[in-house]
């Protein structure tokens, strides 16, 4: 089925956007494909210094040019559970490179931290900037010229962002992404939140509080909930960077690493050196970036996406905006529920049929786009499959179900959870920012109520602690952007947030701060840009005065008579005390050149015009 008259129109509109940048960016891959990778070219010198410490024969066959040679970019590390199975991938990698008869080289490592470690702590001041870091990071692993294609092995919030814009800088390589999949399920998502608020109450303790959280992340692979993580495998293979049902496999099965030496096998032999040529700059277009968004909305992702995406599409000379994520969720059902839109995991997605049957619904309804490059080959089509073991114990495909194992999890288009998407742009005097609604109930996204102002979340946990927010309130929770801090997450705020509402109180969140993929049954207009300490008008709202959220009719306002509010001034903060300390000394720069949210938050120019000027 083609596309919808209305999905068509958005990529139209995007394409007609981004017409110069992205012909400028194709030119500038074409360049560099023409350019190299020459090893031959190489000198000497350089070419001994690149194989020095590889074996005999990779050295014979890197010595010229018809043996590629797969570069290998890791996020590894031992304290992400998502992260540490990775480990040993690089080893699985290169024996399935020689056996394809290629060579494979581990590149270069990233940064990747863990927010659920940072979080509410003075280290989540650098987790969106690191987004920027991984790039830079990987944008040095290749730039080596030595690779004819490269695997990149990262799954967690900021770092399969990162990742992809360096490969989108690298436009001429061929990608492949290799994800290492979710731990097994633990304690259920709902008594976990529902530990964290009698926490927040006093009614557990911290040892109580430290065995929930233990059971629920309790091993190694990503966490479970539907946060940004997950949000990042979701998106990469509707956007047709992972080989077809690669997501979501637990770590350390034989499918997994199955699955691990056929992205090996695939990515070498979509190098220019083939007859399968798929540069990644070519994968990522306007349709690619489209079904992205559709598959966040869809699932009810990561509110973090209206930060990466637009970062990510940019890398790739696309313009995306919030008002592009605003018609396309008013024209994408939600056909997921899992935590914290539901009560189920992504294991459980999986087993209802999974990235497969999510995307062969979608493509029915019309609302993606087939006609797609991806490294699979075939147009998205092919990713209507899931990966099982074969019995030569490598991966093989086959038809993923054409009903759900399970609707309370996993629906077809056509009888969806809701018939709009899980995000919500909002607008008024208090600026934009977006709200998600897919796991707020419908009669909690209206909420008018008077302000209480707040310069940090140490500030609002102490007044729930006082007893002093017992009422009908908006925590307008300011100078949380990039520019003042680095725009951190701010769920510490969900627990006692998440008891004043049911204690049956009217309560909401504004802030220029992040809430990501677990925000939750509260509220939360954020991301309010422009932020308040680059004068937004966040800045102008007083305690007392009546804010209104209203997720129904997308409005954000302070009910404050327009000549005073035209007069009043941004209210100044002094932020030295979130200046330095924990590295955040290191990153002045970045604080000093963050660009707005609604392009992305980043430190990275990729010559669009506005940024430019």
């Amino acid at each position: 089925m083609s596309v919808r008259a209305e999905i068509a129109a958005v990529t139209e509109k995007i394409a007609e956007r981004s017409a110069a940048t992205r012909a400028a960016y194709l030119a500038r891959i074409a360049a560099a494909r023409e350019a190299g990778p020459r090893r031959g070219s190489l000198s000497c010198g350089n070419l001994a210094h690149g194989f020095a410490a590889c074996a005999a024969s990779d050295k014979a066959a890197l010595a010229g040019e018809a043996v590629p040679n797969l570069a290998i970019v890791t996020a590894y590390n031992d304290m992400l559970s998502a992260h540490q199975p990775y480990e040993r991938f690089p080893d699985v990698i290169r024996q399935a490179a020689s056996q394809a008869g290629g060579v494979a080289q581990v590149a270069g490592g990233v940064p990747a931290m863990c927010d659920g470690v940072t979080q509410g702590q003075p280290g989540m001041d650098l987790s969106l900037f690191s987004r920027d870091v991984i790039a830079m990071s990987a944008g040095i692993a290749l730039s080596h010229n030595m690779f004819d294609a490269a695997v990149f092995l990262g799954i967690c919030d900021k770092i399969v962002p990162g990742l992809v814009m360096a490969a989108l800088a690298f436009g001429h390589l061929p990608a492949v992404f290799i994800p290492a999949g979710p731990m097994p399920s633990g304690l259920a998502n709902d008594e976990k939140a529902r530990i964290r608020q009698l926490y927040a109450e006093g009614k557990v303790g911290r040892e109580e509080l430290l065995a929930a959280e233990s059971k629920s992340y309790h091993g190694p692979g990503t966490c479970t909930f539907y946060g940004t993580a997950n949000s990042n495998q979701m998106l990469m293979e509707v956007m047709g960077l992972h080989l077809p049902g690669a997501s979501f496999v637990n770590p350390n099965t034989p499918l997994r690493d199955a699955l691990t030496r056929a992205a090996t096998k695939r990515a070498l032999a979509i190098t220019a050196l083939g007859n399968d040529y798929t540069p990644v700059g070519e994968v990522i277009d306007e349709k690619a970036v489209v079904n992205g968004i559709v598959g966040l909305h869809a699932t009810g992702g990561s509110t973090n996406h209206t930060l990466h995406l637009i970062a990510m599409a940019r890398a790739a000379g696309i313009l995306i905006t919030w008002d592009d994520f605003a018609a396309l969720s008013e024209k994408v059902p939600l056909l997921a529920r899992i935590y914290p839109n539901g009560l189920a995991d992504v294991n459980h997605f999986h087993a209802a049929g999974g990235m497969g049957f999510l995307i062969g619904t979608l493509l029915d309804a019309g609302l993606l786009h087939e006609d797609v490059r991806t490294v699979a080959g075939g147009g998205l089509a092919a990713y209507r499959r899931e990966a099982v073991l074969g019995a030569d114990g490598e991966a093989a495909w086959r038809q993923a179900p054409q009903t759900s194992h399970d609707e309370t999890v996993l629906r077809p288009a056509e009888n969806a959870f809701q018939t709009t998407g899980g995000l919500k742009l909002l607008a008024g005097n208090l600026g934009r920012a977006v709200v998600k609604v897919s796991a707020v109930k419908p009669q909690h996204r209206v909420v008018e109520a008077p302000a209480v102002v707040f310069a940090s979340q140490e500030e609002l946990i102490a007044a729930f602690k006082a007893g002093e927010l017992d009422r009908d309130f908006v925590a307008v929770l300011r100078f949380q952007g990039p520019r003042a801090n680095g725009m951190p997450e701010l769920h510490k705020l969900t627990p006692p947030l998440g008891v004043l509402q049911d204690r049956g109180f009217a309560v909401a969140l504004v802030t220029d701060g992040r809430m990501s993929g677990a925000s939750g049954k509260v509220p939360a207009a954020i991301h309010v840009t422009p932020e308040a300490a680059c004068g937004g008008p966040i800045g102008k709202v007083r305690s007392g005065d009546v804010v209104r959220l209203d997720a129904a009719s997308g409005t954000l306002a302070a009910l404050v008579e327009e000549s005073e509010w035209a007069a009043r001034q941004p209210a100044r903060e002094d932020l030295s005390g979130n200046q330095c300390g924990t590295g955040r000394e290191l990153f002045t720069a970045f604080r000093a050149m963050a660009g707005p949210a609604e392009e992305g938050a980043g430190v990275i120019s990729f010559d669009a015009p506005e940024r430019a000027a």
